[in-house]
C-alpha cells in the first residue's frame, strides 16, 4: 500500500485520518476538500481510481453509532472507489450536517448522477451543481426522506387500491389507537403490576 503514504504526503491537510484494517483502507477527508481529494485520485498515476462504485451514507442521530461519538455533523458520506490499473478499492467518507451541500462529483464520474439522487432521496443530503437532482427511488409528493432516524416508522402517507374508485389513490395515515406500552418480558413468568 505504498499509494497511500503517497496520499499521505501530498495532500495531508485533506485527509482526517486513514485506517487500514482487514485488507481495506478507508480515508476521511474534509468535506471541503473532497472534490479536489477525487480529482487526485482520479488522474494521480499512482492511484488512477476511475470507477465509481457505490456512495451512500450513514445517520449518526444523536451523534451516536455503535457505541462511539462522532462528528457534530449528523450525516456520515461514503462513496466506494476502484482502481483497475491496481485492483483495489478505497473507501471515502466524509462528514457534513442537514443544510451544508456537498459537491457533485458527476463532472468526474457518471455513474454519480445516480448515487447522488438516491441519496438525496434516502437521507435528504443535497449535492450542489448536480445536473438533475430530484427523487429516484420515492414519488414526487414524498415528504421526508426516508433513511433518516427521525423519518416516522409509518411514514406521512399511504398508498393503496381502492376497490370502490378502482385506482391507486394516497391519504394521509391516521392511527386508529393511542400508543401503547409493550411489556417484552418472558411470558412464562408471572408479573406483578403494583
Amino acid at each position: 500500500m505504498d499509494f497511500i503514504s503517497t496520499i499521505a504526503k501530498n495532500v495531508p491537510s485533506w485527509i482526517k485520518s486513514i485506517h487500514y484494517e482487514n485488507g481495506e483502507v478507508s480515508i476521511t477527508v474534509f468535506s471541503e476538500f473532497l472534490f479536489p481529494f477525487f480529482v487526485y485520485l482520479q488522474n494521480h498515476t499512482n492511484t488512477q481510481y476511475k470507477l465509481l462504485m457505490d456512495i451512500t451514507a450513514v445517520d449518526n442521530l444523536n451523534n451516536s453509532f455503535e457505541g462511539k461519538t462522532c462528528e457534530e455533523k449528523r450525516f456520515e458520506v461514503v462513496y466506494i472507489l476502484l482502481s483497475i490499473h491496481t485492483n483495489a478499492r478505497l473507501r471515502i467518507s466524509t462528514y457534513v450536517d442537514e443544510l451544508t451541500p456537498l459537491p457533485s462529483l458527476v463532472s468526474l464520474y457518471r455513474s454519480a448522477g445516480w448515487y447522488e439522487r438516491e441519496t438525496w432521496d434516502m437521507f435528504g443530503i443535497f449535492f450542489s451543481n448536480h445536473p438533475d437532482l430530484r427523487r429516484i427511488l420515492t414519488d414526487y409528493g414524498f415528504e421526508g426522506h426516508p433513511l433518516r432516524k427521525d423519518f416516522p416508522l409509518s411514514g406521512y402517507v399511504e398508498v393503496r387500491y381502492d376497490d370502490s374508485e378502482k385506482r391507486v389513490i394516497s391519504q394521509e395515515i391516521q392511527l386508529a389507537q393511542e400508543f401503547r406500552f409493550f411489556d417484552f418480558s418472558n411470558s412464562w413468568e408471572i408479573i406483578t403490576k403494583k
